[in-house]
């Protein structure tokens, strides 16, 4: 059985909701989980390497895609 969540009360993103993000260059450097992420039910932040506009986080699999 799963722990119920708490609710999301300050407007926060959920972090690791989707598995594909779209970034901006203002999000470099990027970390998951990112900047406004509810982190009490996530993974420890790591920096995630962009390879020609794309990156993977580590742990939950997240992809990042840096729009033009």
């Amino acid at each position: 059985m799963s722990e119920p969540q708490a609710p999301n009360t300050k407007n926060e993103k959920v972090a690791n909701a989707q598995q594909r993000y779209e970034i901006t260059r203002d999000d470099l450097p990027l970390h998951c989980p990112m900047e406004g992420m509810s982190l009490w039910n996530s993974h420890p932040r790591v920096y995630i390497p962009m390879d020609n506009g794309r990156g993977k986080c580590p742990y939950c699999g997240a992809e990042y895609v840096l729009r033009d």
